[in-house]
């Protein structure tokens, strides 16, 4: 089976401040996108939302899935071993707890390896997440992050 390819990228104008969410998921010839925006949120949210939300939108079982993100939160949470010290010191200690427990959710249907890409360096798949990202944040189509109200952010 092919890879998939999950591009990602998360906005916030202002931080906090209104949010968004660009996903980018191509396999062979087939390619979707996904945004989303919220009211307040910020930047590591959205990084993190948009990882998440791709990887649920796959619907084959133990896809092998090649992450790109230009969000060292998130890749050196994972590659670096972040988010495993995080959960031997209790996960909800943590900011962004909540989607965090949502990412490890979503990540055991998978086999994922995550990749850094430099963000605004002209990659064709980023700079369109990035584009769906501040579009989804300045919408006037945008949720409530109830994460961040509660105070996982």
């Amino acid at each position: 089976m092919e890879p998939i390819n999950l591009y990602t990228d998360g906005s916030s104008r202002g931080n906090p401040g209104p949010g968004g969410y660009g996903v980018v998921l191509t396999c062979g010839p087939h390619r979707k996108e996904i945004s989303g925006g919220f009211v307040c949120t910020t930047n590591n949210r959205m990084e993190l939302m948009a990882v998440i939300v791709g990887l649920e939108a796959i619907k084959r079982p133990n896809a092998q899935v090649n992450i790109y993100s230009d969000s060292s939160y998130v890749v050196k949470a994972i590659n670096e071993g972040w988010l495993t010290n995080w959960l031997k010191k209790g996960l909800h200690k943590q900011k962004n707890a909540d989607l965090w427990e949502r990412f490890l959710k979503v990540s055991k249907k998978h086999q994922l390896r995550f990749f850094w890409i430099k963000g605004h360096a002209g990659h064709p798949e980023n700079e369109k997440c990035d584009k769906l990202a501040v579009q989804a944040a300045l919408s006037g189509n945008l949720e409530q992050d109830s994460g961040f109200l509660e105070g996982n952010s």
